[in-house]
């Protein structure tokens, strides 16, 4: 997310220096302001962090829920440029509806009390703010802007003991919420025509503390039959939020015909958007680092009547490192027709995996809660991309348009040694080195649909943006549990499930010549499952007929920069 952050930051720094350079070019420009009221629609990708404060003391793990999802929504506002200047300054109201989602362990103080999972939905956000910006490029048309004010979120906050299926235990509630704070934003945009213009906008929501009711907890001793030490009812926790939004949007300025074309052509006013009279080919390569992680949560058994969030375990994979390779292209018809897509793979690196437990026997002992470290995890990514999309707007330097498509995605993890952090799930203690102690090994399958838009704000200086809701997520993946660094297969656990995810990418260009181009982005994944199930085959080593299906939801999320290098053929 970090590296999303900067990759955006540095396409508006860099889009700022357009000016000197359009000051030079020949074509003649219409007189043009951004004074004026307008409307618009946009989508995007969040990415929210939630934290929970422990009121039963210091946490060992946890308090600290994700939330990846997708956005849309709309805005409008007022712009005022003041006469001979560059300056404009005006006020704007969005609102988005999101479907976003995560869980993380809260509440975990102590390895004998039975803590909670907490489950956070962010479902919709809106913010009220001044824009700040100066116009540059051709005319002023291209306007780099700050804004900043009030902001809104409404979030359902779900919490499920996870009591391994203990009735004297089990509980779960669900809440809703409305958090108050503040936004700061940075955005570039472009007028494509005297009635059309595309943003690309990043935003940083952050709410204030507020309380939420928890469940209270229990605690016992490690000992069969168990013993309860000590009992806290139920209270309060408090509630802190961010939340990162990513949009690109389309705005339509009042006052001006909207089928006008763009502003190469005098006649502009009168004109509809023609087609594109000849095809024209893209392709080029990439490098991509990015950071990511991945979680699975089991749950207990369907037919066992508790909370689908209740947990017995939970596996988190942090802090991956990885470094891939990438072929992109991009094919544009006569009829305004385009076919994209792009393939890559690369190898994951400098991980660690945490391994939870809930109420679960060992040997003798049931214990309330074990948490496991295995400090280092590598593997490999494999993974591609192939959409088909119209050009609802297109004109001279710009292409606006609707795709659907296919994303496809094998991930393995291996992971290495043990320790333990709370109970005694790793004695002694297993080195990471020799054979890897856990290894995961996942497919994710998605349909793709979204907006793709690119602007030359000059001759050489392209910006782009690609938003894809995934309405459907396929998951299938097995991991393995061996006895310590031995190699020998202890335990299979095959998963899967189906849910929701975004993905997004954001580029900004510098053409060398007219068809070579070098270029700086940022992109952002994450996808999850909402129903799924979890068995095992393999137990202590023996063969088992497959368990009866268990409450399973998974969630992977990368974020990070890439540079590319590119060739057109075709264009003029």
């Amino acid at each position: 997310m970090r590296r999303l952050l900067l990759a955006t930051t540095s396409i508006l720094a860099l889009s700022i220096a357009v000016d000197a350079h359009a000051a030079d070019l020949p074509a003649p420009y219409a007189p043009w302001s951004w004074t004026g009221f307008y409307v618009g629609a946009h989508v995007g990708g969040a990415w929210g962090s939630t934290n929970f404060s422990d009121p039963f003391g210091g946490s060992i793990f946890g308090d600290h829920v994700h939330t990846p999802g997708f956005l849309g929504g709309g805005q409008i506002g007022y712009n005022w440029q003041a006469p001979g200047t560059s300056w404009v300054v005006g006020l704007e109201a969005d609102a988005s509806a999101l479907d976003s989602d995560g869980t993380s362990t809260c509440f975990a103080s102590s390895a004998i009390t039975v803590n909670t999972t907490c489950r956070v939905r962010p479902d919709a956000t809106a913010t009220f703010a001044a824009r700040f910006g100066f116009a540059v490029g051709p005319a002023g048309r291209t306007l780099i802007y700050g804004k900043g004010g009030l902001a809104w979120a409404h979030d359902t906050i779900d919490m499920a003991l996870n009591a391994g299926g203990n009735p004297t235990f089990s509980t779960s509630s669900s809440q809703t919420v409305n958090l108050w704070g503040e936004v700061a934003g940075v955005g570039i945009e472009h007028a494509l025509t005297p009635a059309w213009s595309v943003k690309l906008e990043y935003d940083y929501l952050n709410f204030g503390n507020t309380n939420v009711a928890n469940l209270g907890s229990v605690s016992f001793v490690p000992t069969t039959p168990h013993f309860i030490v000590g009992t806290s009812p139920p209270g309060t926790s408090n509630v802190s939020q961010t939340i990162q939004q990513l949009k690109l949007g389309l705005n339509y300025k009042f006052g001006a015909d909207p089928r006008a074309q763009g502003w190469n052509d005098p006649a502009y006013a009168t004109k509809a958007v023609p087609l594109v009279s000849a095809w024209e080919f893209e392709a080029g390569g990439r490098y991509v680092g990015s950071w990511g992680r991945f979680q699975k949560d089991i749950g207990m058994f369907k037919s066992a009547g508790f909370s689908s969030i209740s947990d017995v375990s939970r596996l988190t994979y942090s802090d991956m490192q990885t470094n891939a390779g990438e072929f992109f292209g991009r094919v544009d018809t006569p009829w305004n027709l385009f076919v994209k897509g792009y393939v890559g793979g690369g190898g994951i690196r400098s991980g660690h995996m945490n391994d939870e437990d809930f109420v679960l026997p060992f040997g003798t002992l049931l214990a309330a809660y074990s948490n496991t470290l295995t400090p280092t995890v590598n593997g490999d990514t494999f993974y591609g991309v192939i959409d088909a999309g119209f050009d609802v707007l297109r004109g001279p330097g710009y292409k606006a348009g609707v795709f659907g498509g296919y994303f496809a995605m094998n991930e393995n993890m291996k992971g290495f040694g043990c320790s333990a952090i709370a109970f005694i799930n790793c004695t002694p203690p297993i080195p990471a080195s020799g054979s890897a102690i856990i290894t995961e090994s996942d497919r994710w399958r998605a349909a793709r649909v979204g907006v793709s838009a690119e602007t030359m704000l000059t001759d050489r200086i392209k910006v782009s943006g690609d938003i894809a809701y995934l309405p459907w997520v396929s998951f299938n993946g097995t991991d393995h549990h061996f006895f310590g660094n031995t190699g020998i297969l202890a335990e299979e656990f095959p998963a899967s499930g189906n849910g929701r995810g975004v993905q997004l990418d954001a580029l900004i260009s510098y053409y060398l010549t007219p068809q070579w181009s070098i270029g700086l982005g940022g992109r952002y994944w994450g996808l999850r499952t909402s129903s799924g199930q979890f068995n095992a085959n393999i137990l202590g080593g023996v063969p088992v007929p497959p368990t009866p299906p268990q409450f399973f939801k998974a969630q992977v999320e990368q974020a990070g920069a890439f540079v590319q290098t590119s060739y057109r053929f075709g264009s003029p």
